[in-house]
């Protein structure tokens, strides 16, 4: 493979992770260079090998797993053994970063908490996310994204006023604690570069889920009336046009352009003269959804983004995710990539999301067979091949 960035070069991080916030978390790291070695349960695997998504498996490989662990190496370890234990406090004895999104408690009855690691391993940083924090009563529930966008009203917000809670497309709560907790540990790295200093950090998937909210949430802290729109305007917030408008061939989105400006680019309709005025574009902006809408259900998609684009109003197509590989704006930043896996074989994963001027992040590793490193690790402790055997038909590992 070309050789890729190596930003975090000489960085290791041991990783006890699970599902997708952790794994995420891990790929940015491993992406930007870091030794990232994944600790696995030996029998069957964690719950990212196992399920997918839309039952969406290629030559029987999970595109789950895929999707969060390139650039990773795997080592498997019963952890219930008190071997395995000690495998894991060796390979965290070397380790930069400790990541763990295991439910609070079970890392510190395994030995393998912050204060017990910290203690051979100084300048430690550990990193660690949960759903509602490590400590407080609720902690032992499930931290799981849907139940998070339930929790801090990102659903309730979401959607329209006699409608349902509407969900995000997408797993959003996971994947921005996943950032958050990679943007900490980066913090984490330059502060114990400056002062020497290790840490502790923590990530909560409901400060993530507040986080993603922080406009509109901040709006309604500080007075302000926040709710659902009772058309489909796209937020609790926004002054209209802010919405999707169907058309012939499906729906164009609007965003914060002046209604004075759409009504040029449509000829000047009667139907808006009432609304020209821009402070009624916040006051009145569900009636003027229901004016604007029946004026743009003759054109087709392309026909209205070339007109209003002319008249510079700010407007997307919506686009399913078949249209998506196929727009130019996206094909452009050709943010896909093809691999070779030797199971699977062709998969088609999205790539790192930041660029650097300093080179290119190119996948190093595929994502692991399920315990692929472990003679490989383990051998790197300074275990010999009759150990490592023993260890196997133990099943330690």
């Amino acid at each position: 493979m070309p050789e890729s960035l190596k930003l975090l070069k000489g960085v290791r991080v041991v990783a006890f992770t699970q599902f997708l916030l952790g794994p995420a978390a891990a790929q940015y790291l491993a992406d930007m260079g870091a030794d990232v070695i994944k600790i696995e349960e030996p029998t069957r695997g964690p719950h990212e090998r196992r399920w997918a998504g839309a039952g969406s498996f290629v030559n029987g490989v999970s595109t789950f797993f895929m999707l969060a662990h390139r650039n990773v190496r795997s080592i498997t370890l019963d952890l219930k053994r008190e071997e395995a234990q000690k495998i894991a406090r060796e390979l965290c004895r070397d380790a930069d970063v400790v990541l763990v999104n295991f439910r609070p408690g079970i890392m510190e009855k395994l030995g393998l908490g912050y204060e017990d690691l910290s203690q051979e391993n100084q300048d430690l940083i550990y990193a660690s996310a949960s759903g509602y924090g490590s400590d407080g009563p609720h902690r032992q529930l499930p931290g799981q994204d849907l139940l998070l966008q339930a929790i801090t009203g990102l659903a309730a917000m979401t959607g329209s006023r006699d409608g349902f809670p509407v969900a995000a497309g997408a797993a959003v709560v996971d994947q921005h604690s996943a950032a958050l907790l990679a943007m900490g540990i980066l913090g984490a790295l330059h502060h114990r570069g400056v002062s020497g200093e290790g840490q502790q950090l923590e990530v909560t998937m409901v400060q993530g889920a507040l986080d993603l909210q922080a406009e509109p949430l901040l709006y309604h802290l500080n007075g302000a009336t926040v709710e659902r729109p009772r058309v489909p305007l796209a937020s609790s917030f926004h002054e209209a046009p802010y919405g999707f408008y169907r058309v012939q061939d499906g729906y164009v989105a609007l965003s914060l352009s002046p209604i004075e400006l759409l009504s040029e680019a449509l000829g000047r309709p009667a139907e808006l003269q009432p609304y020209l005025d821009p402070a009624l574009a916040l006051t009145k902006r569900e009636e003027i959804y229901l004016a604007l809408s029946p004026l743009l259900t003759g054109y087709t998609k392309t026909e209205l983004l070339d007109l209003f684009r002319s008249h510079d109003i700010w407007c997307a197509p919506v686009n399913d995710y078949d249209d998506v590989v196929m727009d130019d704006t996206i094909a452009r930043l050709e943010p896909i990539q093809e691999i070779e896996h030797p199971e699977a074989g062709k998969v088609r994963l999205l790539k790192h999301p930041v660029r650097y001027s300093s080179g290119e992040v190119r996948p190093q590793r595929l994502p692991p067979s399920h315990g692929e490193h472990t003679d490989e690790l383990l051998a790197e402790l300074g275990y010999g091949e009759e150990e490592v055997r023993n260890l196997r038909e133990s099943r330690i590992v």
